[in-house]
Formats: C-alpha cells, structure tokens, sequence
C-alpha cells in the first residue's frame, strides 16, 4: 500500500501529458511530423564502439562486476582527472567509479539511498531545481520525502537559489540535487556556486547529487564541475555525488552506460545496496564504453555539430520568444505565453512536438510553476531537418 500511495504522488509522466494533449489533434501541415520534445540525441556513435564491442564477444558468458570492470572504472577515472584538472592520484578507481546502468537508474537508486524515514524528528525533505528532470521528483516521491522545489528562473540566472531555502527547512534536508548544464535552460554553475552549495551540504549534513551529464555539449567554454570545487575546498569529496553518461556525450543513449564518482563512503553503500538488484552492464558494453571514455575527438566532433544547431537556432529565432543562446546542452527555453496553447499549435499548424514547460515543474508555494509560459524545445536532429523545424515553428509561433 506504501508503494502504491507513493506511486500517486508522482503526477503524470510529462511525455504522456503530451500525448494526451495532442491526441484529439491531426497535423495540417503537408511536413514530415519533427519531434523537438525529447532529448534523443541523433547524431551517430563512432564506429570503434560496435567494433569494440563485438571484438570483446567472448565476454557474454561472464557476468560482470557490479562496480564495474578494473578497465572501465580506471578509464573514467582517468578522463574526470583529465577533464577537470584535478590533482593525480586524487581518484582511485577502486574506491571513486561505480558503474551505473544508466545514470537515470542511479539517480534514483541513489535518492533511495540517502533518505531515511525520518530527519532530525521530522519528515525528510529532498531538494530539486525547479523545473527539473522528471526522475528527480519521481525519486523523492519515491523515498517518501517532502519535495521542497528551488525555482530556477530567470531572476536566479535559471540555476536554484540554495540561499534563499530557510534553515529549518536545510536541517531536514536528505538530499539535494543539481543539474549543469541545466536541463532545460541550459544554464551552467560556476566554482563559486558549486563551492557554495557543497559547502552548504557539508553544513547541514545532505547529499548533494550533481547530474553533469550535458557537461561535455558546450559553446563557448567547458564547464567545471563538482569535482573541480571540492579539489578547490580541498577537503576531498564528502556530501558529494557526481554522475555522468555516455548518452550525449557520445550518442550512446542505448548503451546504458554511465558512471557515478565522490564521496567514497557513499560509493561504498551505494555499491553494496545495487548488488541486491540494480542490472548489470554487460562487460562487452562495458568495454565498449572504456573506449568511449578514452577518446576525445568524437566529442570534439559531437559538439561541432551542436554548436553548428545552436548558430541555427540563433539565426532563426534570435530576438524572439526570449531567445538566448544556452552556455550547454541541447535544449531551448522559449517564452511563448500560454505552453500548452502554444505546443497544440505547433502540432496542428507545423506537425512539431514541443513540450509545455509546466510539465516539467510544479507550483510553487505561491502558485507559481516556474516552467509556466515556456517550451521545451530540442536540437537534436541534422541541420537540414532542424532548419525546417525552426522556421516552421517561427512562423506558426
């Protein structure tokens, strides 16, 4: 009965309120239907991942490690001590990379985790940028905690405001996460930020789960990230959890394959509570993904192409519908006054999917859903389709 009571409090899954709301509704439009409401990236893997792959098939027999493979964990402590400079000998494989079967299952599993029934006499909180991605929400309903959202607005620089959440509400906190380059707006957290928010953290004795899985799809600049600010502070990585994906980094969204690093304790109890049930990578996927982790210039090329999506977007949209070119990922946050208005148009009049902005947050404690007024908008597919999209959208918006 827990279960289920928990299970209504998750709201409806934003895609299938999508659905739902374009369901009744047939396209006018003569175009191919484009749909710019997922994140799927569509750019092709590197040939060397199936090439490595099949090159390991004698491995499918073997089950594998739950922390993953001594080759796979030195190969992405070796590129988070290359990406962010850190100090070496600073990671240990052993003890700073577990494997996750996507980072989506370890976000979850890691919330489960860190929230206990009760915090300080009371009912835990979990905190969560607002908007957000959906398994942040659905985790801590999940957990049973109180869902205390932190706007991420305009007026916030689209990142949440740790400072303005009251320290009643921080000494109840379990768990809090954050997303840079955020999911949707784009918006990427500075070294002081993130030294702020760990140290707040460590302060008030929560987790702090930092989701950089866009980290490596940027324009101008590389984003740092919360390893670089813990090396700052210089007291190692305790409160803190970092997760990273090959899904955009390297277009292997099927692969499964990501990893989380930080704190050790908490690796450590993380390890232990996904061998009694979190699925495995198989090792030949495992190797797959190592060779992933290894090598740059794919990346390079990766994010030519979204930078290449980005001029486009620019071109066409620029100066319109509160236009700005995001510092990362691969989403636009356009203002467009009524969301769910707006996605029915498109759908009708251009044959586009875009997704309402207030699917993705909830109403704050004045009323307010941060996502209100806004869509979703992806730039995943090749530039031809994409400028087709755009200027279809242009117009119809």
């Amino acid at each position: 009965m827990l279960i289920n009571e928990r299970l209504d409090r998750l709201g409806e899954n934003p895609f299938t309120r999508l659905n739902a709301l374009l369901a009744p509704i047939t396209p006018r439009a003569n175009e191919r239907p484009v749909l710019l409401s997922v994140g799927e990236p569509q750019h092709a893997p590197p040939a060397f991942l199936a090439e490595t792959i099949t090159a390991n098939g004698d491995l499918w027999n073997r089950y594998p490690p739950v922390t993953g493979t001594d080759e796979y964990r030195l190969a992405v402590t070796q590129w988070l001590t290359r990406r962010y400079r850190l100090k070496p000998g600073a990671l240990d494989p052993a003890r700073h990379a577990l494997i996750l079967c996507g980072t989506k299952e370890g976000l979850y599993l890691a919330t489960q985790l860190a929230v206990p029934q009760v915090e300080t006499g009371r009912k835990p909180v979990v905190l969560l940028p607002n908007p957000f991605y959906l398994v942040y929400r659905g985790a801590a309903a999940m957990a049973g905690a109180e869902i205390q959202p932190m706007p991420a607005t305009r007026a916030t620089g689209f990142l949440p405001d740790f400072d303005a959440i009251p320290p009643a509400t921080l000494e109840r906190t379990s768990l809090a996460f954050l997303c840079s380059p955020a999911n949707p707006q784009g918006a990427v957290a500075g070294l002081d930020y993130l030294k702020r928010a760990i140290l707040l953290a460590r302060e008030y004795d929560f987790i702090l789960v930092v989701d950089e899985c866009y980290s490596e799809i940027w324009d101008k600049a590389p984003p740092v990230g919360a390893l670089e600010a813990c090396q700052a502070l210089g007291d190692g990585f305790a409160n803190v959890l970092v997760f990273h994906s090959l899904s955009k980094r390297s277009n292997a969204a099927g692969l499964r394959c990501g990893f989380v690093t930080g704190d050790e304790k908490l690796l450590a109890r993380f390890q232990t509570f996904r061998s009694f049930g979190a699925a495995q990578v198989p090792m030949p996927l495992q190797a797959g993904a190592a060779a992933l982790w290894r090598e740059e210039t794919h990346v390079e090329a990766n994010r030519a192409l979204y930078r290449s999506k980005f001029d486009i977007a620019e071109r066409i949209l620029g100066g319109r519908h509160g236009f700005y070119r995001p510092q990362g990922g691969f989403f636009l946050w356009l203002e467009v006054g009524d969301s769910e208005a707006a996605a029915r148009r498109l759908w009708q009049e251009a044959a586009i999917k875009a997704l309402p902005g207030n699917y993705i947050g909830v109403p704050d404690e004045s009323g307010h859903n941060p996502g209100d007024g806004f869509l979703r908008v992806a730039l995943v597919h090749d530039d031809a389709t994409l400028t087709g999209a755009l200027e279809r959208l242009a117009q119809v918006l």
